[in-house]
């Protein structure tokens, strides 16, 4: 076996980093022929025609590797011919799932098939979770195959469902393959460093053409269906190679930690949807970076923020595993963890509230938004208002309906005032604002022809023009009328809903209540 040293190290990045970059570029051009094409709609957020090629690069780096792996480890062969034939099964079932959306049932399938191979030919199997109870390793006997079938599957549909705004899924990824990538390197798994270092080349000449920055305002290429699953399946394997066996690099419950945010977003999302009573492989818009878009967040800030996450959370599994501390105590927190972010993402107005002050503290720019509000109305009121606007509201616009209580003195009915945001996209936002702007127009003839209510356009206040502020020497806005201005520290009662369009209409045939409502 020849050393696998630095510099060649090195030259495997940088030839995978070159192949998946000039993969994906010539795929371009010909996913735009074959109709291989993200299309705008439903609970996506990109405008554009966008191309599913983004795991063609992460294939071809993979395959760039497996016939070095051959070559330093002939004795494994059939442990890379087993990689390479559930891969293969995996990118091409994705890409067929990019052109025709598959059945998840079909997915399902396939994808057992996919682990099976693995299992039987690579023989990368969870034999055991780590030393659990009273410091004993627990073994599977009898259960393993299954258990390791199930787990992969479920890795591979997390790194799916993460997949929803520009560099996220690519971020992630890269994240847990660089702390992966450290624990082979320290450890001396060199099989695993090869594998590692090539996946890697391979994201970061996806995520070229994958993050917003200054000359790349919008993702050219989307990682597809493909390429999640893909990576999805690659990074288990090496999740499970790593922790098993008799010379493993890393204990199950580190696994846990390199695996955090795509594993708790993906089970706190199911676990939700089926708390609501809906089908848990329902695409919805209720997973972590959403709930970061709905803040205000710009897309590279809710990636930066989700990736900052995964590198803390690894980091901390690390630190577990290299500071000695026992593997029950590290599953706990990691459980602990889990029911926390399981409690917030069901609740996200904690969340949410939170975040704006995170938002706020570092200094970021919000999305920019436009909006309109109706007066002061009694909670039924208000409630039917917010129903009647979400009727209104156009599918293509990504809304969000506050309804806030009002200052009332102690003998005054509860008032409500309703307001709507609509958040501008970091692209396009000439289109979008004259989308909005002929939304409002609509709106406000419609519902004062229904309702004989007056919509406001909703307008950003700066302090400093507020004329009752202006100059306390003035009498005509000092005194009562500044008394009766509105304090910057004053607290309201706020509830928020965010409509599903889809589920709106569905819900317009039984009864008249709002779709959801988060209060």
């Amino acid at each position: 076996m020849t050393e696998f040293d630095l510099p060649k190290q090195l030259a495997l990045f940088i030839i995978s980093t070159i192949l998946a970059g000039l993969t994906i570029r010539l795929a371009i051009p010909l996913a735009h022929i074959s109709g291989i094409l993200d299309r705008p709609g439903e609970h996506k957020q990109h405008k554009h025609l966008t191309p599913f090629v983004g795991g063609t690069g992460i294939f071809v780096s993979l395959l760039a590797a497996l016939p070095l792996l051959g070559y330093l480890y002939p004795e494994q062969s059939v442990k890379w011919l087993g990689l390479g034939i559930s891969s293969s099964i995996i990118f091409i079932m994705g890409l067929i799932d990019d052109i025709i959306y598959l059945h998840f049932k079909t997915r399902l399938v396939i994808q057992a098939l996919s682990a099976l191979i693995i299992v039987l030919v690579s023989e990368v199997i969870l034999i055991d979770i780590g030393n659990l109870p009273f410091g004993e390793i627990l073994a599977l006997p009898g259960i393993a195959a299954t258990f390791t079938i199930f787990a992969i599957i479920g890795s591979i549909n997390a790194f799916n469902m993460i997949d929803g705004i520009d560099g996220l899924s690519g971020s992630v990824s890269l994240t847990s393959l660089l702390l992966l990538g450290i624990v082979a390197l320290a450890t001396g798994h060199q099989s695993s460093l090869i594998i590692i270092i090539a996946l890697i080349g391979g994201v970061v000449g996806f995520l070229f053409f994958n993050l917003r920055r200054p000359l790349q305002p919008r993702a050219k290429v989307f990682l597809g269906d493909n390429g999640s699953m893909l990576l999805g399946l690659l990074i288990t394997w090496l999740l499970i190679d790593l922790s098993q066996g008799s010379s493993r690099a890393m204990t199950p419950v580190t696994a846990l930690w390199l695996f955090s945010v795509p594993l708790m977003d993906t089970i706190s999302i199911m676990l939700r949807r089926i708390w609501q009573h809906k089908s848990p492989f329902k695409p919805d818009r209720n997973h972590f970076h959403h709930i970061l878009l709905d803040v205000g967040y710009r897309v590279n800030d809710a990636v930066f923020t989700i990736t900052s996450v995964q590198l803390l959370f690894g980091l901390t599994g690390l630190a577990g595993l290299y500071l000695g501390i026992h593997e029950q105590v590290m599953l706990l927190a990691f459980l602990a963890l889990f029911f926390g972010y399981f409690y917030l993402t069901l609740y996200p107005w904690h969340l949410i509230t939170a975040l704006r002050y995170l938002h706020t503290f570092r200094g970021l720019i919000p999305t920019e938004s436009r909006g309109f509000f109706l007066g002061s109305y009694t909670a039924e009121e208000a409630k039917n208002i917010v129903h009647m606007i979400s009727q209104e509201l156009r599918p293509s616009l990504d809304s969000l309906i506050h309804v806030i209580k009002n200052k009332t003195s102690a003998n005054d009915t509860e008032k409500y005032a309703v307001i709507v945001n609509i958040r501008l996209l970091d692209t396009d936002t000439k289109t979008m604002k004259n989308e909005i702007g002929s939304f409002i127009a609509s709106a406000q003839k419609h519902i004062n022809e229904r309702c004989h209510i007056q919509l406001r356009p909703f307008i950003e206040r700066n302090p400093q023009n507020d004329r009752r502020k202006l100059s306390e020497r003035d009498n005509s806005y000092g005194g009562r009328r500044l008394a009766d201005s509105r304090k910057d520290n004053q607290k309201l009662l706020i509830f928020e809903a965010i409509y599903d369009q889809d589920s709106i209409a569905k819900q317009n045939s039984t009864d008249n209540q709002p779709n959801k409502e988060n209060s």
